[in-house]
């Protein structure tokens, strides 16, 4: 069945407006009566019928309203250092179909693309459609935000709040497996992965003073843009989200 999402939508009724309903009228050409899944960006879903269609509108009869079944039960939130070129745009990607929560592209010494303010606020945008997609790509039962991006310092002070803030460190030791399943427990992990250099030892250091575990992801060294994306594999398998 089709899924789309909207955030115009109750339990009785809802409407789908823009691009999707143009897809909904011109390519999937349904027709009044048909059914459709909506998403309301939140984690629920709805099992519509369709009472209208055109190309800028459809209105929708709500026939079921349940949870997401495709929602983690754990929320994980990507702080990502900025990587060179178009590499984040498969960060964002990939991280939404594994069930990411957010992502916050940060800035560390290393990081060699620094984009200014105004072509960042362009670059969000982008982003934030990519997230779009995959969600709806994936079966997402809400679109996870890519927010704006942060200084390292900034990063560590709102990765404070999380009860299990996480840097992944190529030089680390320390397994992953008994910190994530702490994790799960509380439902929410952040994660910090560097850019192609990784991190400074002074930035570990200072994410360790910042309570954050520095967690291993292996003996062999990841490219920046594989990195983040076997963090959220391992710990949607190991809080029982893969299975």
């Amino acid at each position: 069945m089709p899924r789309f999402f909207t955030e115009t939508i109750s339990e009785s009724a809802g409407t789908i407006t823009g691009d999707d309903a143009k897809h909904i009228s011109r390519v999937l050409r349904m027709k009044i009566g048909d059914s459709l899944t909506v998403c309301d960006t939140k984690g629920s879903d709805y099992d519509c019928m369709i009472e209208s269609v055109s190309d800028q509108q459809v209105a929708l009869k709500v026939l079921r309203v349940y949870q997401s079944e495709s929602e983690p039960s754990v929320k994980v939130h990507l702080y990502q250092a900025m990587p060179k070129g178009d590499k984040l745009e498969l960060i964002i990607q990939k991280a939404v179909e594994l069930g990411v929560d957010s992502v916050t592209p940060i800035m560390t010494k290393r990081c060699v693309s620094k984009p200014d303010p105004k072509s960042m606020t362009k670059k969000l945008e982008r982003y934030n459609r990519i997230a779009l997609e995959a969600a709806k790509q994936s079966g997402r039962g809400k679109v996870p935000k890519v927010l704006p991006m942060l200084e390292y310092k900034e990063a560590l002070s709102e990765i404070q709040k999380s009860s299990c803030p996480i840097l992944f460190y190529e030089n680390a030791t320390a397994p992953a497996k008994e910190v994530i399943a702490q994790g799960n427990q509380k439902h929410d992990i952040s994660v910090l992965i560097g850019s192609e250099g990784g991190f400074e030892e002074e930035e570990v250091a200072l994410a360790k003073q910042s309570g954050c575990h520095v967690l291993s992801l292996g003996k062999r060294i990841l490219r920046c843009e594989t990195a983040p994306l076997a963090a959220l594999a391992i710990i949607m398998f190991e809080t029982g989200n893969m299975q």
